[in-house]
């Protein structure tokens, strides 16, 4: 059975799991829902900009922050 997200790194697919999951949220929040030990908040950060480069994850802003949800 090939994953649910072919084009993905492992760690991709497992935000990726998490947005579907959990719908909108913020980096912090998607940190905070994966295994520990935890990686660096701006290792998560990077994982999401490179899925919505990829077109996978899009956002919306809300107040100074960023929510991100599922495109796919």
């Amino acid at each position: 059975m090939q994953p649910p997200f072919p084009e993905l790194t492992r760690a991709e697919e497992q935000l990726m799991q998490l947005l579907c999951q959990r719908g909108p949220s913020y980096v912090k929040d998607l940190r905070e829902a994966l295994p520990t030990p935890l990686p660096a908040l701006t290792t998560v950060s990077t994982i999401v900009r490179i899925l919505e480069q990829k077109g996978f994850v899009g956002y919306e802003p809300v107040g100074r922050g960023y929510q991100y949800h599922a495109l796919v």
